[in-house]
Protein backbone atom coordinates (compact mmCIF):
# COMPACT_ATOMS: atom_id res chain seq x y z
CA UNK A 1 0.00 0.00 0.00
CA UNK A 2 1.11 3.58 -0.61
CA UNK A 3 1.88 5.65 2.45
CA UNK A 4 -0.77 7.97 3.83
CA UNK A 5 -0.16 11.62 2.84
CA UNK A 6 1.16 13.98 5.50
CA UNK A 7 -1.66 16.47 5.96
CA UNK A 8 0.60 18.93 7.78
CA UNK A 9 2.31 19.64 4.46
CA UNK A 10 -1.02 20.49 2.83
CA UNK A 11 -2.67 22.86 5.28
CA UNK A 12 -5.26 23.98 2.74
CA UNK A 13 -6.96 20.58 2.74
CA UNK A 14 -9.11 21.26 5.79
CA UNK A 15 -10.68 24.38 4.31
CA UNK A 16 -11.41 22.69 0.97
CA UNK A 17 -12.95 19.63 2.61
CA UNK A 18 -15.01 21.63 5.10
CA UNK A 19 -16.54 23.79 2.34
CA UNK A 20 -17.34 20.77 0.20
CA UNK A 21 -18.94 18.79 3.00
CA UNK A 22 -20.99 21.78 4.17
CA UNK A 23 -22.32 22.11 0.63
CA UNK A 24 -23.38 18.45 0.37
CA UNK A 25 -24.22 17.40 3.94
CA UNK A 26 -25.63 20.50 5.63
CA UNK A 27 -28.99 18.71 6.05
CA UNK A 28 -27.54 15.22 6.40
CA UNK A 29 -28.04 12.25 4.08
CA UNK A 30 -31.77 11.55 4.11
CA UNK A 31 -31.61 8.58 1.73
CA UNK A 32 -28.87 6.74 3.56
CA UNK A 33 -30.50 7.23 6.97
CA UNK A 34 -33.77 5.86 5.58
CA UNK A 35 -32.34 2.87 3.74
CA UNK A 36 -29.14 1.72 5.45
CA UNK A 37 -29.12 0.26 8.99
CA UNK A 38 -26.90 2.13 11.42
CA UNK A 39 -25.02 -1.07 12.20
CA UNK A 40 -24.20 -1.94 8.57
CA UNK A 41 -20.58 -1.95 7.53
CA UNK A 42 -19.10 -1.84 4.03
CA UNK A 43 -15.90 -1.75 2.04
CA UNK A 44 -15.25 -0.34 -1.42
CA UNK A 45 -12.56 0.02 -4.07
CA UNK A 46 -11.60 3.31 -5.69
CA UNK A 47 -11.01 2.54 -9.38
CA UNK A 48 -9.83 4.62 -12.33
CA UNK A 49 -12.11 3.97 -15.29
CA UNK A 50 -9.76 5.75 -17.70
CA UNK A 51 -6.01 6.45 -17.73
CA UNK A 52 -5.07 9.42 -15.56
CA UNK A 53 -2.41 11.08 -13.45
CA UNK A 54 -3.31 10.80 -9.78
CA UNK A 55 -3.61 13.89 -7.59
CA UNK A 56 -5.57 14.69 -4.45
CA UNK A 57 -5.55 11.40 -2.57
CA UNK A 58 -5.06 13.24 0.71
CA UNK A 59 -8.23 15.22 0.03
CA UNK A 60 -10.13 12.05 -0.88
CA UNK A 61 -9.05 10.39 2.36
CA UNK A 62 -9.75 13.43 4.48
CA UNK A 63 -13.36 13.65 3.32
CA UNK A 64 -14.07 10.20 4.73
CA UNK A 65 -12.16 10.92 7.93
CA UNK A 66 -14.09 14.16 8.56
CA UNK A 67 -17.40 12.35 8.06
CA UNK A 68 -16.32 9.49 10.32
CA UNK A 69 -12.88 9.23 11.99
CA UNK A 70 -13.32 5.45 12.18
CA UNK A 71 -13.36 4.99 8.40
CA UNK A 72 -10.15 3.39 7.13
CA UNK A 73 -8.59 4.54 3.85
CA UNK A 74 -5.76 2.44 2.40
CA UNK A 75 -4.00 3.98 -0.58
CA UNK A 76 -2.59 1.78 -3.33
CA UNK A 77 -0.78 4.51 -5.30
CA UNK A 78 0.78 7.91 -4.70
CA UNK A 79 -0.02 11.34 -6.10
CA UNK A 80 1.82 11.97 -9.36
CA UNK A 81 1.53 8.36 -10.52
CA UNK A 82 0.24 7.67 -14.02
CA UNK A 83 -2.28 4.82 -13.88
CA UNK A 84 -4.10 2.77 -16.49
CA UNK A 85 -7.83 2.23 -16.82
CA UNK A 86 -8.96 -0.33 -14.25
CA UNK A 87 -6.25 0.51 -11.73
CA UNK A 88 -7.22 0.34 -8.07
CA UNK A 89 -6.21 3.55 -6.31
CA UNK A 90 -7.48 2.94 -2.78
CA UNK A 91 -9.79 0.93 -0.54
CA UNK A 92 -12.13 2.37 2.07
CA UNK A 93 -13.97 0.53 4.84
CA UNK A 94 -16.15 1.38 7.80
CA UNK A 95 -19.75 2.21 8.61
CA UNK A 96 -21.80 1.94 5.43
CA UNK A 97 -23.68 5.14 6.24
CA UNK A 98 -20.41 7.06 6.50
CA UNK A 99 -19.04 5.72 3.23
CA UNK A 100 -22.21 6.58 1.36
CA UNK A 101 -22.43 10.08 2.84
CA UNK A 102 -18.83 10.93 1.91
CA UNK A 103 -18.67 9.16 -1.45
CA UNK A 104 -19.74 11.90 -3.86
CA UNK A 105 -17.84 14.74 -2.22
CA UNK A 106 -14.65 12.66 -2.10
CA UNK A 107 -15.00 11.59 -5.74
CA UNK A 108 -15.82 15.08 -6.98
CA UNK A 109 -12.69 16.57 -5.44
CA UNK A 110 -10.42 13.73 -6.51
CA UNK A 111 -11.78 13.61 -10.06
CA UNK A 112 -11.21 17.35 -10.41
CA UNK A 113 -7.62 17.10 -9.17
CA UNK A 114 -6.77 14.06 -11.28
CA UNK A 115 -8.23 15.77 -14.34
CA UNK A 116 -6.03 18.83 -13.83
CA UNK A 117 -2.95 16.69 -13.21
CA UNK A 118 -3.64 14.61 -16.31
CA UNK A 119 -4.10 17.64 -18.54
CA UNK A 120 -0.97 19.24 -17.08
CA UNK A 121 1.12 16.12 -17.71
CA UNK A 122 0.13 16.15 -21.38
CA UNK A 123 1.32 19.75 -21.74
CA UNK A 124 4.52 19.15 -19.78
CA UNK A 125 5.48 16.14 -21.90
CA UNK A 126 4.85 18.11 -25.09
CA UNK A 127 6.74 21.20 -23.92
CA UNK A 128 10.09 19.50 -23.32
CA UNK A 129 12.51 22.00 -21.72
CA UNK A 130 9.93 24.80 -21.71
CA UNK A 131 8.43 25.09 -18.22
CA UNK A 132 4.64 24.86 -18.07
CA UNK A 133 2.89 27.05 -15.49
CA UNK A 134 -0.73 27.49 -14.46
CA UNK A 135 -2.63 30.80 -14.25
CA UNK A 136 -5.29 32.26 -11.96
CA UNK A 137 -7.97 30.64 -14.18
CA UNK A 138 -8.79 28.10 -11.49
CA UNK A 139 -12.07 26.82 -10.07
CA UNK A 140 -13.35 29.39 -7.53
CA UNK A 141 -12.80 28.05 -4.03
CA UNK A 142 -10.56 25.24 -5.28
CA UNK A 143 -7.40 27.14 -6.24
CA UNK A 144 -5.19 25.32 -3.70
CA UNK A 145 -6.39 21.96 -5.01
CA UNK A 146 -5.93 23.00 -8.64
CA UNK A 147 -2.44 24.34 -8.01
CA UNK A 148 -1.45 21.20 -6.12
CA UNK A 149 -2.77 19.07 -9.00
CA UNK A 150 -0.71 21.08 -11.47
CA UNK A 151 2.41 20.24 -9.47
CA UNK A 152 1.45 16.57 -9.41
CA UNK A 153 1.25 16.71 -13.20
CA UNK A 154 4.76 18.15 -13.42
CA UNK A 155 3.80 21.77 -13.96
CA UNK A 156 4.73 24.90 -12.03
CA UNK A 157 2.60 27.45 -10.22
CA UNK A 158 2.35 31.03 -11.40
CA UNK A 159 1.38 33.74 -8.92
CA UNK A 160 -1.22 32.54 -6.44
CA UNK A 161 -3.14 35.80 -6.16
CA UNK A 162 -2.95 39.48 -7.03
CA UNK A 163 -0.73 40.18 -4.04
CA UNK A 164 1.89 37.57 -4.89
CA UNK A 165 3.76 39.30 -7.71
CA UNK A 166 3.75 42.28 -10.07
CA UNK A 167 2.17 41.37 -13.40
CA UNK A 168 1.33 44.34 -15.59
CA UNK A 169 -1.53 43.46 -17.91
CA UNK A 170 -2.82 45.32 -20.94
CA UNK A 171 -5.30 47.44 -19.01
CA UNK A 172 -2.71 48.37 -16.38
CA UNK A 173 -0.47 49.69 -19.15
CA UNK A 174 -3.30 51.65 -20.73
CA UNK A 175 -4.16 53.39 -17.50
CA UNK A 176 -0.51 54.02 -16.65
CA UNK A 177 0.29 55.61 -20.00
CA UNK A 178 1.98 52.72 -21.78
CA UNK A 179 4.11 49.66 -21.16
CA UNK A 180 7.31 51.56 -20.47
CA UNK A 181 5.68 53.90 -17.97
CA UNK A 182 3.94 51.03 -16.20
CA UNK A 183 7.15 49.02 -15.83
CA UNK A 184 9.10 52.02 -14.57
CA UNK A 185 6.45 52.76 -11.96
CA UNK A 186 6.36 49.14 -10.85
CA UNK A 187 10.16 48.97 -10.73
CA UNK A 188 10.29 52.07 -8.54
CA UNK A 189 7.53 50.87 -6.20
CA UNK A 190 8.61 47.25 -5.89
CA UNK A 191 11.43 46.17 -3.64
CA UNK A 192 14.61 44.68 -5.04
CA UNK A 193 13.29 41.18 -4.25
CA UNK A 194 10.12 41.60 -6.31
CA UNK A 195 9.96 40.31 -9.86
CA UNK A 196 8.25 42.63 -12.33
CA UNK A 197 6.45 40.93 -15.21
CA UNK A 198 4.79 42.69 -18.10
CA UNK A 199 2.35 41.42 -20.71
CA UNK A 200 3.09 42.60 -24.25
CA UNK A 201 1.31 42.13 -27.56
CA UNK A 202 3.77 43.55 -30.13
CA UNK A 203 7.50 44.03 -30.68
CA UNK A 204 7.38 47.72 -29.78
CA UNK A 205 5.99 46.81 -26.37
CA UNK A 206 8.67 44.12 -25.97
CA UNK A 207 11.37 46.77 -26.45
CA UNK A 208 9.66 49.19 -24.10
CA UNK A 209 9.25 46.58 -21.36
CA UNK A 210 12.84 45.36 -21.51
CA UNK A 211 14.32 48.84 -21.66
CA UNK A 212 12.24 49.87 -18.63
CA UNK A 213 13.65 46.96 -16.61
CA UNK A 214 11.04 44.19 -16.74
CA UNK A 215 12.29 40.88 -15.35
CA UNK A 216 9.75 38.80 -17.27
CA UNK A 217 8.24 39.63 -20.65
CA UNK A 218 4.94 37.84 -21.25
CA UNK A 219 4.24 37.43 -24.96
CA UNK A 220 0.48 37.30 -25.28
CA UNK A 221 -1.19 35.61 -28.25
CA UNK A 222 1.76 36.01 -30.61
CA UNK A 223 2.40 33.80 -33.62
CA UNK A 224 5.65 31.85 -33.86
CA UNK A 225 7.34 34.31 -36.19
CA UNK A 226 6.67 37.20 -33.84
CA UNK A 227 7.78 35.14 -30.84
CA UNK A 228 11.10 34.42 -32.54
CA UNK A 229 11.59 38.13 -33.22
CA UNK A 230 10.62 39.02 -29.65
CA UNK A 231 13.18 36.59 -28.23
CA UNK A 232 15.82 38.31 -30.34
CA UNK A 233 14.76 41.71 -28.98
CA UNK A 234 14.92 40.46 -25.38
CA UNK A 235 18.38 39.00 -26.04
CA UNK A 236 18.63 37.31 -22.66
CA UNK A 237 17.79 40.42 -20.64
CA UNK A 238 14.55 38.97 -19.28
CA UNK A 239 12.69 35.69 -18.93
CA UNK A 240 10.50 35.06 -21.97
CA UNK A 241 7.05 33.73 -21.16
CA UNK A 242 4.28 32.99 -23.65
CA UNK A 243 0.53 32.59 -23.21
CA UNK A 244 -2.63 32.41 -25.25
CA UNK A 245 -3.80 29.71 -27.65
CA UNK A 246 -1.25 27.14 -26.51
CA UNK A 247 -2.05 23.52 -27.37
CA UNK A 248 0.29 20.60 -26.64
CA UNK A 249 1.02 20.41 -30.36
CA UNK A 250 2.13 24.03 -30.50
CA UNK A 251 4.20 23.73 -27.35
CA UNK A 252 6.50 21.21 -29.04
CA UNK A 253 8.05 23.95 -31.15
CA UNK A 254 8.43 26.67 -28.55
CA UNK A 255 11.78 25.51 -27.18
CA UNK A 256 13.34 26.05 -30.60
CA UNK A 257 12.12 29.63 -30.50
CA UNK A 258 13.94 30.36 -27.24
CA UNK A 259 10.93 30.50 -24.92
CA UNK A 260 11.50 29.88 -21.20
CA UNK A 261 7.98 29.48 -19.77
CA UNK A 262 4.51 28.76 -21.13
CA UNK A 263 1.59 29.79 -18.92
CA UNK A 264 -1.51 27.79 -19.81
CA UNK A 265 -4.97 28.53 -18.43
CA UNK A 266 -6.40 25.43 -20.13
CA UNK A 267 -4.71 23.03 -17.72
CA UNK A 268 -7.12 24.22 -15.03
CA UNK A 269 -10.11 25.96 -16.60
CA UNK A 270 -10.70 23.31 -19.27
CA UNK A 271 -9.46 20.11 -17.66
CA UNK A 272 -12.10 17.35 -17.85
CA UNK A 273 -12.69 15.46 -14.60
CA UNK A 274 -11.07 12.05 -14.42
CA UNK A 275 -13.43 9.08 -14.66
CA UNK A 276 -13.32 7.47 -11.20
CA UNK A 277 -15.69 5.14 -9.36
CA UNK A 278 -16.07 3.88 -5.82
CA UNK A 279 -17.19 0.27 -6.21
CA UNK A 280 -18.77 -1.26 -3.11
CA UNK A 281 -18.06 -4.91 -2.37
CA UNK A 282 -20.97 -7.34 -2.36
CA UNK A 283 -22.64 -7.56 1.06
CA UNK A 284 -21.61 -11.17 1.57
CA UNK A 285 -17.96 -10.08 1.23
CA UNK A 286 -18.28 -7.10 3.54
CA UNK A 287 -16.14 -7.49 6.68
CA UNK A 288 -17.88 -7.37 10.04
Amino acid sequence: MASQPDYTELGWIEAVVERALAEDLAAGDVTTRAVVPASARASARLVARSPCVVAGLAVFARVFERVDPQVTVDLAVSDGAAVAAGAELARVSGRARSLLAAERTALNLLARACGVATRTRAYVEAAGPVRVADTRKTMPGLRPLDRYAVRCGGGENHRNDLGAAVLIKENHARVAGGVGAAVRRARAAAGHMTVVSCEVTCLAQVRAAVEAGADVVLLDNMDDETIRAAVAVVAGRAVVEVSGGLSPERLRGLAALGVDVASVGAITHSAPAADLSLLFDDPDRTPE
